[in-house]
């Protein structure tokens, strides 16, 4: 590939276009928190110059120095030969509207659960009070952050079984300085959590399926598979969960949970339960809600 960043004067616009066909040609998958090689080129050149990437016209227009160009260029070198999703690069990724730390020991944060949240989860909640919300496999504390940050009056519980994700999200726990308010417990599942109940409970947990984990682009490849894998439907994490989440929800408390591509494989096993899935105005889909008395209506089905 190219070694030097184009010569003569060059506007960051024009880098940004210039370095968006350097990882279009590369044959990068982007699905990382941007889906195409302009927003990835865009993201990387910002971090490199030390700028939001809400560019300005004023940002985009101006024009960048040697320097300049060649930091940006060795961050597109490095996203190309290393195919690492862009925030494994700069241990930074963007969830609803915020800047998390992130490292290979969590996933980068995507999920549309970010919309959710910002919607304080209505219509579901109707006027049900939240006073404590769990997010179980938090891995960098991002959806449980998120949360705390539109429930300020709430406590956040945030579980995952990996201690080395927990270590993650305590960077991030810290960063934003929610140690009164956010608790972070080693937890499979509810293991830890005797005697807690909740207002609600979310959860981007694992739900990969064997056939998908098998073909996933390179780019996975540097996500923890603790965090992907879900055994052969996808299903492995979530079923446990559905069985037991009506003994943490409080009455008129809501369950959501994001399980992608396997929600075919969940209706097609629990066809009899009302699972509600939500449409996203900003994209995204495969993500569930159930009440608590439809949980508690239906785990014998769990648990069978």
């Amino acid at each position: 590939m190219t070694e030097h960043a184009p010569a003569g004067k060059f506007s960051l616009r024009q880098m940004v276009e210039w370095g968006a066909g350097l990882l279009d040609d590369a044959g990068l998958f982007f699905g990382h928190g941007t889906d195409n090689a302009l927003d990835e080129a865009a993201y990387l050149a910002a971090y490199a110059l030390d700028i939001t990437p809400d560019y300005a016209d004023v940002d985009l227009d101006r024009l960048l120095s040697e320097e300049e160009k060649q930091r940006i260029l060795e961050l597109y070198q490095r996203r190309i030969q290393g195919r690492k999703p862009a925030a494994y690069l700069i241990h930074e990724a963007w969830f609803a509207g915020m800047p998390f730390y992130v490292d290979e020991r969590v996933l980068v944060p995507r999920s549309p659960i970010a919309e959710l949240i910002a919607d304080g989860f209505q219509p579901w909640l109707g006027e049900h009070t939240v006073a404590r919300i769990l997010d179980i496999g938090t891995g960098s504390g991002c959806i449980a952050i998120a949360c705390a940050h539109a429930f300020p009056e709430a406590k956040v519980d945030a579980v995952d079984v990996s201690a080395d994700a927990l270590a993650v999200a305590e960077v991030n726990r810290q960063r934003y300085q929610l140690m009164a308010q956010l608790e972070l417990l080693q937890s499979d599942l509810f293991s830890a959590l005797h005697g807690r109940h909740y207002d609600i409970i979310v959860s981007n947990p694992p739900y990969v399926d064997a056939e998908d984990m098998a073909n996933v682009p390179e780019e996975f490849r540097h996500e923890p598979e603790l965090g992907l894998a879900a055994g052969k439907e996808g299903l492995d994490l979530v079923v446990p969960m559905l069985a037991q989440a009506s003994d943490y929800l409080n009455p008129g408390g809501i369950l959501v949970v994001e399980v992608g591509n396997s929600a075919v494989a969940l209706e097609a096993r629990f066809p009899e339960v009302p699972f509600t899935w939500i449409e996203f105005e900003h994209g995204g889909a495969g993500v569930f809600m159930l009440e608590a008395q439809a949980l508690a209506a239906y785990r014998h089905h769990f648990k069978n």
